[in-house]
């Protein structure tokens, strides 16, 4: 039915003095691993500030950037989170989309840890074990300097000392911040357990990284996702499986899950927290500073999130699993929200 003439001219002046609003909702991407902290800062921050829950996604750490870095318009995301340092070719992918004020926050540690059920047989490797276990190539066992197809199918044909159990290992795609992590700190390491694989870093990096942290694709190693949840769900269905995954994940689920020793060290939170477990990382934000102010409760956001009840000692992000920084490091990085301070990532 068509509306009578007399109603026109109010109805185009009301289009002409709607105001245009910029986006309410805050907007977040990144890391799996990140994910559970900051969905849990995300609630915190809405039911005390009443602005709509921030809308966040796991998408992983890589994915999450190149999102990030596409633009700083309302369509884009406000917030990355990443569980590793942005890496050069995603600040120059940034800065060719115009996303130049970035400010960098850390938010504490976290580590990578191999683990399986409690059923199975713990784990006691080294990083040289995890090396040949994952890698596409190996150094040939008969001593030869040159590489083949990983042989090795049983935990035993590696190591006498490990159960005689099929290799499984359910881990994160390459898109995946703990993928990365992994890969540098535990596959480049094992494989500088060979010196002469270690002098070829020296002379060719890339053929070095490459020979280092290709993973295997025979079915030994399975994809599981980015999401560190599922990697956990499918090791209570599939007990023989070892899962690569965020400390937290392990921390939360102790009845059914174990940890294994990396060069004799337990994945624990003082020994992510000193460094001496061999995979511990730092888990970051990255956040569009010309975004603060323009969102609607992006500043009190970022202030929740570096609120003592939040990141401290006695948090709620601690009693998730988060690795707490240092009382120095956790001033420090609250000082550069609240001074606004772009980072310096050259």
């Amino acid at each position: 039915m068509m509306l009578p003439k007399i109603f026109l001219p109010v109805l185009i002046t009301m289009c002409f003095i709607t105001p245009l609003h910029a986006r309410e909702q805050i907007k977040i991407v990144g890391s799996s691993t990140v994910y559970t902290f900051a969905q849990a800062v995300t609630k915190s921050f809405s039911e005390k500030t009443g602005y709509p829950l921030p809308d966040i996604i796991s998408t992983g750490s890589g994915a999450g950037l190149q999102i990030f870095c596409q633009g700083t318009g309302d369509e884009h995301p406000d917030i990355t989170n990443a569980s590793r340092r942005i890496k050069r070719s995603e600040y120059d992918l940034c800065l060719a989309n115009g996303v130049k004020n970035i400010i960098e926050l850390k938010i504490g540690y976290d580590g990578i840890v191999v683990a399986n059920s409690t059923k199975a047989q713990d784990l006691k490797l080294s990083i040289k074990d995890l090396y040949l276990a994952l890698a596409k190539e190996v150094p040939d066992p008969d001593g030869q300097q040159l590489l083949i197809l990983n042989p090795y199918t049983h935990w035993q044909q590696i190591n006498s000392t490990l159960p005689d159990e099929k290799i499984e290992i359910l881990g994160p795609p390459p898109t995946s911040g703990t993928r990365d992590a992994f890969s540098e700190l535990a596959l480049e390491q094992g494989c500088q357990q060979y010196p002469w694989i270690k002098a070829i870093k020296k002379r060719d990096k890339k053929r070095f990284q490459k020979i280092c942290r290709t993973v295997r694709n025979d079915g030994y190693f399975i994809e599981a996702g980015e999401r560190d949840d599922l990697i956990v769900k499918n090791l209570e269905f599939a007990p023989q499986a070892t899962g690569i995954f965020g400390y937290n994940f392990l921390a939360r689920d102790l009845d059914n899950l174990q940890g294994a020793t990396i060069d004799g060290i337990t994945p624990e939170v003082k020994t992510i927290a000193s460094g001496d477990y061999p995979l511990s990382r730092a888990l970051y934000l990255y956040i569009k500073k010309d975004r603060i102010g323009e969102v609607p409760g992006l500043e009190k956001y970022l202030q929740e999130f570096t609120s003592e009840t939040a990141w401290g000692p006695n948090g709620y992000l601690a009693d998730l699993g988060l690795v707490v920084m240092p009382d120095k490091e956790r001033r420090d990085y609250r000082q550069i929200i609240e001074q606004r301070k772009s980072s310096d990532l050259n």
